[in-house]
């Protein structure tokens, strides 16, 4: 069974990791991290130790989890008392006398909550273990991204006829979401971004009541979800005729996307491709206007290592998969993003979408 191969390889390397580190276990909590281990994407969380592996979830998730994560024993609960009683015997049974936990997906209330129950088990704050292990994608990872990708894409597609003066941002994105649905997406992969006009200047704008009018700038950030994996695009059109400004606009963004593109290879470190989209906007004179970093890994997580951004020594690996995503952001007058996912080859990067770069004037 292909899912009881990927767990074991899975298994394999945080095992690797944990030995390293000299760490008997560790307590899984984050939600992307227990599903690239098991598999499994309800409520619960995980034990891992050299020679066990436990998956701990509520009665509601049983069946569910069984049949996610074959490779994993079950310890499933109904009451509160009944898991503290579960756990109590699991940390006996595999000799734990300490035990790494996520430092990045434990609140304090729920760290008190495991420290009391799991009296004279110590806890280990760790950060990375497992996003460690999830920066470099399988072939299965690439392929549901490309796939949420291609879903994302069509559903554009099919939006740009309809854009016209007069529709809100709102409804464009609503519409958006719907039709990435419609061809079988899981969902979006975050809250999705229409910004128009002068709200195009807003890097995270949210969807509101303006209405498009003509002329103006529209920035659409947008990604789906297919079988838990993220895509993650941006495109900005014009609605209407183009002004020189724009175009002129536009064109440094593109500049300095392909100059980023050109920058990625396995070795090099997200500073330095970060560092070829910002020496374009600077010379162009937009540098200060570049408000964010050049890109990130994406995959389970919208937002996953590497970075690539200013002073970041992340350094790239074949099989990662990231954002190159520059933009000139001008307060009153609106914004330019153009943001494509790139898979990391031996070669250099390798762009995943399909969509045009050229300006689309609408």
């Amino acid at each position: 069974m292909r899912s009881v191969e990927v767990a074991a390889r899975r298994l394999a390397r945080l095992r690797a990791r944990l030995a390293e580190l000299d760490l008997p276990g560790l307590l899984v909590t984050g939600a992307a991290n227990v599903r690239y281990l098991s598999g499994f994407a309800g409520e619960g969380f995980l034990v891992v130790t050299a020679d066990g592996q436990w998956l701990v979830t509520d009665g509601r998730y049983e069946e569910e989890a069984a049949a996610a994560a074959p490779a994993w024993e079950l310890v499933s609960y109904r009451r509160e008392e009944e898991l503290k009683e579960c756990l109590r015997s699991l940390a006996r049974e595999a000799g734990l006398a300490r035990l790494a936990c996520e430092a990045a997906h434990l609140s304090l209330a729920r760290h008190r909550w495991f420290a009391e129950t799991l009296e004279g088990v110590e806890l280990d704050p760790r950060e990375g273990l497992v996003e460690g292990l999830r920066r470099v994608k399988d072939a299965e990872e690439v392929a549901r991204i490309r796939r949420a990708l291609a879903l994302a894409e069509e559903a554009f597609a099919r939006l740009l006829p309809r854009i016209a003066p007069g529709r809100s941002e709102r409804e464009l994105a609503v519409e958006l979401e719907f039709t990435m649905r419609e061809l079988g997406a899981d969902g979006p992969a975050f809250e999705l971004i229409v910004a128009s006009g002068p709200n195009a200047s807003l890097p995270h704008a949210r969807p509101g009541g303006r209405r498009l009018e003509r002329g103006d700038l529209l920035l659409l950030d947008f990604g789906a979800v297919w079988e838990g994996y993220r895509s993650d695009t941006t495109r900005t059109v014009v609605v209407g005729p183009a002004g020189p400004r724009q175009r002129e606009v536009y064109e440094v963004v593109l500049a300095a996307q392909e100059a980023a593109l050109r920058a990625v290879r396995p070795g090099a470190t997200g500073g330095e491709v970060d560092r070829a989209a910002r020496a374009v906007m600077e010379e162009a004179g937009y540098g200060e206007r570049f408000l964010h970093g050049t890109g990130h890994g994406v995959g389970l997580e919208i937002h996953e290592a590497p970075r690539l951004s200013p002073g970041r020594e992340d350094r790239l690996e074949a099989g990662m998969v990231v954002t190159v995503e520059p933009g000139i952001y001008l307060p009153g007058w609106g914004g330019v993003r153009l943001e494509d996912l790139v898979l990391v080859t031996e070669e250099g990067g390798r762009v995943l979408n399909e969509l045009p770069k050229e300006l689309q004037v609408l």
